[in-house]
């Protein structure tokens, strides 16, 4: 108990707008919470143990052959086409365009490994623009995240490259992992490491110096959920300076003093999910139609207003409206939505016993989603019929928004934000492309959010997020055509009756996750998250077992 009070204690930096105070010695409130856990006697996170036989690779020489692709910049279905690979670069793609021929049958070799392909899709890497590879809280549920659990279920729903917000397991740790995963030692996906900005932050200068004091030990970027004008100007600024990337959640306690236009103006990178959006846009008032009685630190209150928030702002299509949109394509600016993490607002019981619950959830991830005031987005203490109708009106505008943003040349990127609110690693990242598809997208625009927009917004789409000549060997091959059916993407398969042989039966999936040129086999890593789980659940029956004696 005394760790969970702790815990609670320090974790109120994400969910309510605590934190602590800021110095040059660039303390992280996450940081903190892993200090604190290992300085009392407990475990701190588990270190990811090292890549085994789900990886094969990187190889002299990689055919995929005669394989529809997908290319992720935008282009209908091409193929068949052979993709050539040495070592981790695409070096030809063979049968693309008009006028080329296909390669000829390739036979393995000494120097060349095939992969028939014939009737796949190949499409690139996924880029997850919003990740947390574990939090504290789930320490309220009995375990502490582990990290091989997380990337594998990455890997397996063909996630090449994440976007860490806040780095919410300790900078250090994540920075290791990141090293680890660039030497090809542990399989997981490339980690880009956001560090998490204090949000009492007022002092300019102050705010500089942990800029770089965070770039010194190895972030690669900065993510905003407050602090004053003054010290989030200067931070960005600083940031910028020294070539990292910003992301702003834009929490309620701030979003009177700076909203995402305002941010945008400062050259701020990405907003995630859609606070300070309706707020930018309010016509007769200047915050939040917030009830008397109302507190931000109560969850139920938090989320529940939150979903009606949109109701207030103003009309898709008016001249505010679309003056917005302009001005942040004008600005060069980024949204990353997540819609899939807010989606159990819309309906708690469905989300609640989703498909990959039971064998792909580890049982103390679940028992921290069950509501609980101190933690973090556990938070349907008494969710009622109002609540999800309000948030079904909520999503409808805030998808409208999201497709006209798109529609007009902005840039929507793809993340997850699992962990927290019935979110599931990897899972809640195929259903934000099902979402993307709601919202408006095209499939094909859905898969390039998911691919290029994202390697886009990292600055890093040179090196991945489409299929191409000179890029890296990122890249996800899949059984059946995703663009008729996102589902098919689950590492659950989706379930169709046969209707020549009246059974049901389910899809295969992805086949392999292709990362720097090494091939992860994807049936390999489900079955091993699946043991990982099976695992966890045997040894807290075997400690309910022993307490019980």
């Amino acid at each position: 108990m005394k760790l969970l009070r702790l815990v609670a204690s320090l974790t109120l930096t994400v969910s309510v707008g605590v934190s602590a105070s800021m110095s040059a010695s660039n303390s992280q409130p996450g940081e903190e919470v892993i200090t604190a856990v290992k300085n009392m006697g407990f475990p701190g996170p588990a270190t990811q143990p090292p890549v085994g036989g789900e990886a094969q690779g990187p190889y002299k020489k990689l055919i995929i052959q005669n394989a529809y692709i997908i290319d992720g910049a935008g282009a209908p279905v091409q193929g068949p086409v052979s993709i050539v690979i040495e070592k981790d670069r695409i070096v030809d793609i063979v049968g693309a365009g008009t006028g080329s021929l296909a390669i000829g049958a390739v036979q393995e070799s000494a120097d060349t490994h095939v992969i028939d392909a014939k009737g796949k899709y190949v499409m690139p890497g996924f880029v997850n623009a919003h990740t947390h590879f574990g939090t504290p809280s789930h320490l309220f549920g009995g375990g502490m995240t582990d990290p091989e659990y997380v990337a594998k279920l990455w890997l397996a729903h063909g996630i090449t490259t994440v976007r860490e917000a806040g780095s919410l397991m300790g900078l250090g740790w994540t920075l290791d992992h990141k090293k680890m995963s660039e030497e090809g030692k542990i399989a997981a996906p490339r980690i880009v490491a956001h560090a998490l900005f204090p949000e009492v932050a007022s002092d300019p200068k102050a705010s500089r110096a942990w800029v770089r004091a965070v770039r010194k030990r190895g972030a690669d970027g900065i993510k905003f959920l407050g602090g004053s004008p003054e010290a989030v100007a200067a931070a960005i600024d600083e940031a910028h300076k020294l070539g990292m990337k910003t992301m702003f959640h834009h929490a309620q306690v701030a979003v009177a003093r700076m909203n995402a236009v305002d941010s945008a103006r400062l050259g701020l990178d990405s907003m995630e999910h859609w606070y300070g959006l309706p707020e930018a846009m309010f016509e007769n008032k200047t915050v939040q139609d917030y009830p008397l009685d109302y507190k931000y630190n109560d969850e139920q209150d938090r989320f529940a207003h939150a979903g009606r928030l949109w109701a207030q702002s103003a009309k898709p299509g008016s001249e505010i409206w679309n003056k917005t949109i302009k001005e942040l394509i004008d600005l060069d600016f980024t949204i990353d939505p997540t819609f899939s993490i807010y989606e159990a607002n819309r309906d708690q019981p469905r989300a609640k016993r989703l498909e990959w619950m039971d064998e792909y959830t580890m049982p103390y991830i679940l028992r921290a989603f069950e509501p609980n005031p101190k933690v973090h987005g556990s938070f349907h203490y008494d969710w009622t019929t109002g609540d999800e109708v309000a948030w079904r009106e909520n999503f409808r505008i805030w998808m409208q928004f999201i497709n006209d943003f798109k529609n007009a040349g902005g840039r929507v990127t793809t993340g997850s934000d699992t962990g927290f609110i019935y979110g599931v690693y990897g899972f809640g990242y195929i259903r934000e492309l099902e979402l993307l598809q709601e919202a408006g997208f095209h499939p094909i625009e859905v898969v390039k959010s998911a691919t290029l927009n994202g390697a886009q917004l990292l600055g890093m789409d040179k090196d991945i997020g489409s299929i191409q000549i000179g890029k890296k060997a990122d890249l996800v091959i899949v059984n059946e055509n995703p663009l008729r059916n996102f589902k098919v993407l689950y590492a659950t398969g989706h379930e169709f009756l046969n209707r020549d042989t009246g059974k049901l039966e389910k899809t295969k999936g992805i086949e392999a996750t292709i990362k720097d040129g090494v091939v992860y086999d994807a049936e390999i890593l489900r079955q091993q998250v699946k043991a990982l789980v099976s695992e966890q659940k045997a040894r807290e029956a075997a400690r309910a077992a022993a307490k019980a004696k």
